[in-house]
């Protein structure tokens, strides 16, 4: 290793510690992601550490939520991520999670490069420039290394697909499922190295037996790991709220649309930032290598290329409307969220700048400006995305969860918590539930399917106003949220909202006999008394962006 790649790789870690820093530095007034994060995974972590249900049976409920969630909706004990928060205040474990994650998505980038991609020691510049930019992605924090850690396993595998026989790769493969998830990555990571496998045999009529045995040994752990998925997906007769979503309803024009959305834009959940810097190196790179044909020496390349765009085909016309009668005859097809094989594409993306950033290197002195440039440009640009930055404008940490102002409402009822239970509206009840409160709402991947019928007719009249909240809810319920017609799908009403509710109409009588006495609103409820609510106290706390109307359900 020469001493500029030893100096690029301090320099990148100190660039990745710089980056991870305000959530140490800044603690509860660190600025993050709301949207699957504070509303949802972060309380969820808390409330399972605090249940005495972290290791709980196959059968157990945990009774803060929804008169008794299953269990096994909130995952397996024995993911990395759960067990940070179980050790740590949630915002600290956020960081570190973070940390661990940045630093292996570097780690396992700059190794598949190196050995695997571009060798010669000239691109170490592109090598861990890359890398850098890679690590430092928005990925979803709660996916861990399920897509970040996907070029680590990559290099692993090539290793041993090659005939190597060294013990780190099998470390390698053997760590990974403990920080990630097979759901969000890696079931169609593993899937993918099967057809390549398969792929291989068929080409070289040849058996690579150690690294089929190795997918193997990888898909094992994660299913030993994830046994609580595998039980609930495959061996629980207990209809879910999962029974009732429908993903196949966009119209041919639709997926169309959708498939270059996602190819110049990306997802959500795997953001790559490649539009403004990337995708214009890499078709850059297209037409140098179609000027000069050289179609043979950049085959994998070209094979990135279309596995690109074919990635953000195949997530789009997932929703297409022509999978209806195939969902409609296996339920695992709508159980199961098969797009996410484009969760590929945040390591297809970053190999492929980097064969990019090569080509335009190989055309001379004057053209590896380009890559300087690009290589700034692209860190620059993700700088930028820091959530410290990106999310300024959004409750910070202590604002969102508000623990004084929650605590204060606790106190004020003056109950214990477990003999009484609330909902939530123009506020997450994620928020309730990270402060310890029994919801009847509740954000989740799946629950059960009677429970949302239940609570449906709490807010049935409000759903009958509003189509668009009724499709949201009857065809996916993942928010089983007190959802009203004037506010639509809104979930955050801060203390400067102006909003008022004129026309609610809720079925507080079936409120009720679930066990609800409280409803913790951001938005005065003008009509409250005919819904059989009466004001209780309002709350208000600098430390919070909420003002709480506390609301009491009258018999």
């Amino acid at each position: 290793m020469t001493t500029t790649e030893k100096r690029l790789l301090l320099f990148s870690f100190l660039a990745i510690a710089l980056f991870v820093s305000p959530y140490f530095i800044l603690g509860e007034n660190a600025h993050m992601r709301v949207h699957d994060n504070l509303d949802s995974n972060i309380a969820w972590y808390k409330v399972l550490a605090k249940s005495g249900e972290l290791f709980g049976p196959l059968h157990a409920v945990i009774p803060q939520i929804i008169n008794g969630l299953p269990r096994n909706a909130f995952g397996t004990e024995f993911s990395g991520i759960v067990w940070l928060h179980a050790l740590l205040p949630s915002i600290y474990a956020y960081g570190a999670s973070q940390a661990i994650t940045r630093v292996f998505a570097f780690i396992g980038m700059y190794l598949l490069l190196k050995k695997h991609v571009i060798q010669a020691s000239e691109w170490v510049w592109i090598r861990i420039g890359v890398s850098l930019a890679f690590a430092l992605t928005p990925f979803w924090p709660s996916g861990m290394l399920s897509t970040l850690g996907m070029p680590l396993a990559l290099w692993a595998f090539l290793n041993i697909r090659a005939g190597e026989r060294s013990w780190v790769n099998y470390v390698a493969l053997t760590l990974l499922p403990f920080y990630s998830s097979l759901v969000l990555g890696f079931f169609f990571f593993l899937s993918a190295m099967g057809i390549w496998w398969l792929v291989d045999a068929i080409r070289q009529k040849r058996w690579n037996i150690r690294f089929l045995l190795a997918i193997v040994y990888m898909t094992s752990i994660y299913i030993v790991i994830e046994y609580r998925l595998v039980h609930s997906l495959l061996f629980s007769e207990e209809p879910t709220s999962r029974d009732e979503y429908f993903h196949a309803r966009l119209s041919l024009w639709r997926a169309v649309r959708l498939t270059f959305k996602n190819y110049i834009l990306g997802h959500t959940h795997v953001m790559t930032v490649h539009g403004l810097v990337i995708l214009p190196v890499t078709l850059l790179a297209l037409y140098i290598v179609w000027k000069k044909k050289w179609w043979r020496q950049e085959k994998t390349f070209l094979f990135l290329h279309v596995l690109n765009f074919a990635l953000s085909t195949w997530y789009a016309f997932w929703f297409y409307k022509g999978w209806l009668p195939l969902t409609e005859r296996f339920d695992l097809l709508d159980k199961f969220n098969f797009a996410r094989y484009h969760f590929l594409r945040p390591m297809v993306i970053y190999v492929l700048f980097a064969l990019s950033l090569k080509i335009i290197w190989k055309q001379g002195k004057t053209w590896r400006t380009i890559d300087f440039i690009a290589l700034a440009a692209q860190i620059i640009v993700l700088t930028a995305f820091n959530e410290e930055i990106i999310y300024r404008n959004k409750p910070s940490f202590q604002q969102f969860y508000a623990e004084k102002q929650f605590a204060e409402i606790k106190r004020y009822i003056g109950l214990p918590v477990d003999t009484y239970r609330v909902a939530s509206i123009g506020i997450h009840p994620a928020i309730a539930q990270y402060n310890g409160f029994y919801t009847l709402d509740t954000y989740n991947n799946f629950y059960p399917l009677a429970y949302k019928h239940q609570f449906r007719q709490i807010i049935a009249h409000e759903l009958a106003k509003n189509p668009t909240l009724r499709e949201y809810f009857d065809e996916w319920g993942g928010r089983c949220y007190i959802f009203v017609d004037e506010l639509g799908k809104h979930y955050m009403f801060k203390k400067d909202s102006k909003k008022k509710i004129k026309h609610l109409q809720l079925n507080t009588d079936v409120f009720r006999e679930m066990g609800g006495r409280y409803i913790f609103s951001t938005i005065p409820i003008e009509n409250a008394s005919s819904n059989q609510l009466k004001l209780e106290k309002v709350f208000h706390s600098k430390q919070s962006v909420w003002n709480i109307y506390l609301y009491k359900v009258i018999p």
